[in-house]
């Protein structure tokens, strides 16, 4: 029930199943009582000439089971959770056993975990079993974003080459995977100023790392660049303890080009890498971290 908004969702949930058991009683009691509508026990409706429906009240072995399935439903309510934010009698819950799977799992790998506890991280990330771990770890958690091969896509950063917007340093590596990142380019329209301001430091921008550009605009949009400095820097080379990308390189995490380039800096941007310090062990997020930090070496 933590997705609910407030506690009126609870309500609702917990009347809309009480009131569909009471429907079903109703619906039952209402069904053994219907009388034949016509004196030949048929419901007086005639097809093809001669077909007729019957109207037989419904078999006792029927009608049993479903009462019987009724019952089980309320001491099933009674016992488990499902009347919205009621817990139930026995005070089970999905997350507690997920919890409860989970501690089983990490006992069972800490022994697996206590033998890399003295490595350093250039001799985890060659080591075959932490990398075997490594692997799987990625697969599990990072892959989604970053892709299998670790080299992301459009919008999810590269991990297999050098450029890191956080920094790739071992421990840049593992803060990043355990408290996660928000990434924020503001819109920088209004502050660089026309359409043709835009246009040219668009050029400029692109002049910075040598990709294909108009090297008039880039003179005029230079000036402007001075609205970027504060986090890209004066040359454009970045900003790890910022997030901000080094504009100067060739790698575009969002597209390249002038209708990319002006996208960003009309529209801005915000992006964010989820935490996994409580969905990971500190053990798990080491040898993660070693392992991702071995693809760029």
């Amino acid at each position: 029930m933590s997705d609910f908004f407030n506690e009126g969702w609870s309500i609702f949930v917990a009347a809309a199943t009480v009131l569909g058991l009471v429907a079903c009683i109703v619906l039952l009691v209402i069904a053994s009582r219907r009388q034949p509508a016509a004196a030949d026990n048929t419901t007086g409706h005639v097809w093809d000439e001669d077909l007729r429906e019957l109207n037989n009240p419904l078999p006792l072995w029927w009608m049993g089971l479903f009462v019987l399935t009724v019952v089980f439903a309320g001491f099933y309510l009674a016992l488990y959770p499902g009347l919205g934010s009621v817990a139930g009698s026995l005070g089970w819950s999905s997350t507690a056993e997920h919890g409860a799977d989970v501690a089983q799992a990490r006992a069972a790998m800490a022994p697996v975990y206590a033998g890399f506890a003295g490595q350093p991280p250039e001799q985890l990330a060659k080591d075959p079993k932490a990398h075997a771990i490594g692997e799987r770890l990625f697969a599990n958690n990072c892959a989604t974003c970053h892709g299998s091969d670790a080299k992301g896509s459009k919008g999810f950063p590269n991990l297999a080459d050098k450029d890191w917007l956080w920094g790739g340093s071992f421990e840049s590596i593992s803060e990043t995977i355990t408290l996660g990142r928000q990434g924020n380019m503001p819109p920088m329209a209004a502050a660089v100023g026309s359409s043709e301001d835009v246009r040219n430091l668009a050029h400029y921008v692109l002049s910075l790392s040598g990709s294909p550009h108009n090297s008039l605009y880039a003179q005029l949009g230079k000036p402007k660049f001075s609205a970027c400095a504060a986090c890209h820097g004066v040359g454009g080379r970045g900003n790890a303890a910022l997030g901000a990308p080094n504009l100067a390189d060739k790698v575009w995490l969002h597209g390249w080009g002038e209708g990319a380039v002006v996208a960003m800096i009309n529209g801005g941007k915000h992006n964010q890498m989820p935490a996994h310090g409580e969905r990971l062990s500190p053990e798990q997020i080491r040898v993660l971290a070693a392992y991702v930090w071995g693809l760029s070496q």
